[in-house]
């Protein structure tokens, strides 16, 4: 893909980000009627408005594209993806964070080339961020306009901030934190992490809970552009358009001294 259409690609998520925010934000101020999925997980008519108004505008805007989206596939429609380029949506990233009223809920579209998250728009729109990656850098993005470039950090000599899932973290996790040289431990919902650790708020996420790929793929795109690295905890990066499109556990890690790779494994 040369760079015009990458570029263009990546403006069309970043302003589909936005604009399904922008429904989203209206039913958030008006009361969430909730709903659960078959695996019990929670469901908003935010989830659905968002979702429906994505795959539209990327079918109209990148026709030929397939799209993968949260929803769509818990209604058992699941597109073709074998040519190795697909759209990863999750409409409503932190849906319990959305119902909560915490904020900390996002719109993800990424887009995916052999297995490689290689842009993506992550917006907060209660908070009004949005991460982007073009392919060549990130930035944070305000309503205004204001586009500022970022990049992960090395790790501080004080210690890593660890950010930590608010609803999954786990004993494993816990041991994770307990063998790195950690100056803070934070939580946060939704993809979000993915954004703290690309603007050099954070040092390392790890995730040993299930996700999905809509989860996670966005947020990969931005740390990736960032100078950051998203590896399983075997050392792998990890990859999308996996059979069951589940990930496997994670470290997300921003510019750290050392081996990524032993990182990733938990060493000090």
């Amino acid at each position: 893909m040369n760079t015009p259409e990458r570029t263009a690609l990546a403006e069309l998520a970043h302003k589909l980000a936005i604009e399904a925010g922008d429904k989203i934000m209206q039913l958030y101020r008006q009361g969430i009627a909730v709903q659960h999925k078959s695996d019990d997980s929670p469901v908003t008519e935010a989830d659905e408005l968002a979702d429906a108004y994505i795959v539209a505008g990327l079918a109209q805007g990148a026709p030929g594209i397939p799209i993968v989206s949260e929803e769509s596939v818990a209604q058992g429609r699941l597109p073709d993806i074998s040519g190795g380029r697909f759209w990863l949506v999750d409409p409503l990233d932190g849906t319990k964070e959305f119902i909560s009223g915490t904020d900390e809920f996002t719109v993800n579209i990424a887009l995916v080339e052999n297995g490689i998250p290689v842009l993506g728009a992550l917006h907060a729109p209660a908070l009004d961020d949005c991460y982007l990656a073009d392919g060549r850098a990130a930035y944070l993005i305000h309503r205004n306009g204001t586009r500022k470039r970022i990049s992960a950090r090395q790790v501080p000599a004080d210690g890593a901030v660890v950010v930590a899932s608010r609803h999954h973290r786990d004993a494993e996790t816990d041991a994770f934190i307990a063998k790195h040289h950690t100056a803070s431990v934070t939580s946060a919902g939704s993809a979000l992490k993915f954004g703290l650790l690309a603007r050099g708020a954070a040092d390392l996420y790890p995730r040993y809970g299930r996700t999905m790929e809509w989860d996670t793929a966005a947020g990969h795109a931005v740390l990736s552009a960032a100078g950051g690295s998203v590896r399983r905890t075997n050392g792998e990066d990890l990859r999308y358009g996996k059979p069951t499109l589940d990930n496997p556990h994670f470290i997300a890690r921003g510019l750290t001294n050392g081996s990524a790779r032993s990182l990733a494994k938990g060493s000090k």
